[in-house]
């Protein structure tokens, strides 16, 4: 009967093992500023203001969750920060160096990475390998090249070892084009190229979409960890569970503004849609 399976027991139905709901995070005090946006206007495709003098910070060792309905100006600030988007006006500073309308290159090299909404799209080039996918920011540098030639060695090294430490199915499929990959194993590619680039600034959008109980699960552990390892992280979720599980503070946005900020331990469900939906606190 329904009503005898509760959701655990499910889940381990599902995926073949226990699965662990809850977020376990140690208690951290945030460190310095590492990402600071000051008064951000841009635009959206049609050329309308998204992002009306949008601020946000975020420090080492914290998860910021950024809450909102979709279509508030999350999409436009994350390819704003990831080189993709230039904006109107404003400062965007990573550890006090101007990265404002930089390049993608250029964010990257300023120390942030992302995990994108769009895996398939903007994550992946599914026609590569995973191998070649696992190394798409680094296929200059060495040990994966040297004087203009690819090292195929070293780079399917490096993949079999991110397979094997990021539990990518099935084993063996470093030279298999990314695009063969069922979708959370797309996803851990992604997560082990993005996490293992050591990068200031992590920004994850909407990491679990479309993922199964035990991706969501493998997904939450690495972004903790992350933030374990006193990086910064960005979460932008339309998951209010996942936001108010992973986040140490949550900023709501709501018509391209920040409506209000809550600690991740005092979240209220019924709070933060009363300001997704423009409330504005008494703070």
């Amino acid at each position: 009967k329904v009503a005898d399976v509760d959701e655990n027991e499910l889940a381990a139905m599902m995926v073949g093992r226990d699965v662990n709901f809850k977020v376990d995070k140690k208690e951290m005090e945030p460190g310095e500023v590492v990402l600071e946006v000051k008064d951000l206007h841009a635009k959206d495709y049609r050329g309308v203001e998204i992002l009306k003098g949008f601020n946000l910070n975020v420090r080492k060792g914290e998860i910021v969750g950024l809450a909102g309905v979709d279509g508030n100006g999350q999409t436009e600030l994350v390819e704003v920060l990831t080189g993709l988007r230039k904006a109107e006006s404003g400062t965007v500073t990573m550890l006090g160096k101007d990265v404002f309308n930089k390049s993608p290159k250029e964010t990257f090299e300023n120390g942030i990475s992302s995990i994108p909404a769009d895996r398939q799209k903007h994550g992946l080039i599914l026609d590569f390998s995973n191998e070649d996918n696992m190394i798409l920011q680094h296929f200059e540098e060495e040990p994966f090249s040297s004087h203009g030639f690819l090292n195929r060695k070293a780079i399917r090294e490096h993949a079999e070892e991110l397979i094997e430490k990021f539990d990518v199915r099935p084993r063996g499929c470093a030279e298999a084009p990314a695009g063969t990959l069922s979708g959370g194993n797309q996803q851990k590619v992604i997560i082990a190229r993005e996490v293992t680039n050591d990068k200031d600034l992590l920004i994850a959008v909407n990491p679990t979409r479309g993922l199964d109980v035990g991706a969501i699960e493998f997904v939450h552990k690495y972004l903790v960890e992350q933030r374990n390892k006193n990086r910064a992280v960005l979460l932008v979720s339309f998951e209010l569970d996942e936001i108010m599980s992973l986040s140490d503070r949550i900023e709501v946005i709501f018509d391209g503004q920040i409506t209000g900020s809550v600690l991740g331990k005092d979240a209220d469900e019924k709070e933060l849609g009363f300001m997704m939906a423009g409330g504005k606190t008494d703070e």
